[in-house]
């Protein structure tokens, strides 16, 4: 188990292995369906790394691992119901091929399904997981109020953007790696210290779409540059402006945030511009820097044997530069 490649077919395998086909159809077959549509499988993949670590036996660990995909992929649909997204992955939303009424029913019971499988474990090690799993579930429930509530408010402070993104993105990574380390009988320290490393991944991974969504590939990033901008998107760069641009730089911000769809171009060229000269990118860059740092110097402290420590750092490094 030494390659990310693996562990993804590890998942893989297992997750087909567990989806077989349940009554009512209607209700089952689009969580499936959602399931099937692929992705990275960054959250499970990390459940198996930690334990890994933690000299645990990966086999052990796999039900937790789509307990957590399950989980992650409720949130999706939900999400999309909310965003009225009509693509996840490039194909149909839930709510879009079936109903709306169909899609919050099967997030509904992704969710119950996702607690369901933490049951199987011993009830000293259910208890632990549920009880981690339970606050990630609602940070998660708050992060995502929070983004919502962005777009009515006119300025947020680089806090609360934080905080939304450390909860509604960085919580379940954190919780992924904690799910590992519990699972094979890590002490509470390690499984802090694991918690800890994983929402600061978390956090790099967020702050690294809010970067390539406008200076990154459309390949890489799997969706359209600079999109962020055309929806007016208050991301870590949106914000730096508002809070340190000159007087300048933030009358010229908002009289291109007011451009119309039809005038895109220009205005993710001249956002972009204001992006550079107020100091944006480079604070962001450096926001980066700082937590990769601190990452590494976290994961240094779990006195991890050299091959350990080499695998976990191969798998963040893949993870942050998207190499996979």
């Amino acid at each position: 188990m030494s390659t990310f490649r693996t562990y993804h077919e590890l998942f893989v395998d297992y997750l087909k292995s567990t989806l077989t086909d349940k009554s009512p159809k209607s209700l089952y077959e689009p969580t499936t369906y959602i399931l099937n549509l692929g992705g990275k499988r960054i959250r499970p993949i990390l459940v198996l790394i930690s334990a890994h670590i933690f000299e645990g036996k990966v086999k052990n660990v796999l039900p937790a691992a789509l307990a957590i995909e399950i989980f992650h992929n409720f949130s999706l649909v939900h999400d999309d119901i909310m965003d009225n997204a009509p693509l996840r992955r490039g194909k149909e939303t839930v709510h879009q091929k079936w109903d709306l009424n169909t899609a919050i029913l099967s997030g509904d019971v992704m969710l119950i399904w996702s607690y369901e499988i933490l049951q199987q474990y011993p009830i000293k090690i259910s208890s632990a997981l549920t009880k981690i799993f339970s606050e990630t579930a609602r940070k998660v429930c708050e992060g995502q109020q929070l983004d919502m509530d962005f777009p009515r408010k006119k300025n947020i402070s680089m806090i609360e953007y934080m905080k939304m993104i450390e909860f509604k993105t960085a919580a379940l990574l954190g919780c992924a790696m904690s799910v590992g380390a519990i699972i094979s009988g890590a002490s509470m320290n390690q499984i802090q210290k694991i918690n800890s490393i994983g929402i600061e991944l978390g956090l790099i991974f967020q702050l690294q779409d809010d970067y390539l969504d406008i200076f990154g590939s459309s390949n890489k990033i799997g969706k359209q540059i600079g999109g962020d901008i055309i929806e007016n998107k208050k991301t870590f760069l949106h914000v730096f402006v508002k809070d340190n641009g000159s007087s300048r730089e933030i009358s010229d911000f908002n009289n291109f945030l007011k451009l119309k769809p039809k005038e895109s171009v220009k205005k993710i060229t001249e956002i972009t511009k204001i992006y550079d000269t107020s100091g944006a990118t480079t604070a962001l860059k450096n926001k980066i820097k700082s937590l990769k740092k601190s990452v590494f110097k976290k994961i240094d402290k779990l006195n991890l044997d050299e091959s350990k420590q080499n695998l976990i750092i191969s798998f963040f490094n893949k993870i942050i530069e998207r190499d996979f």
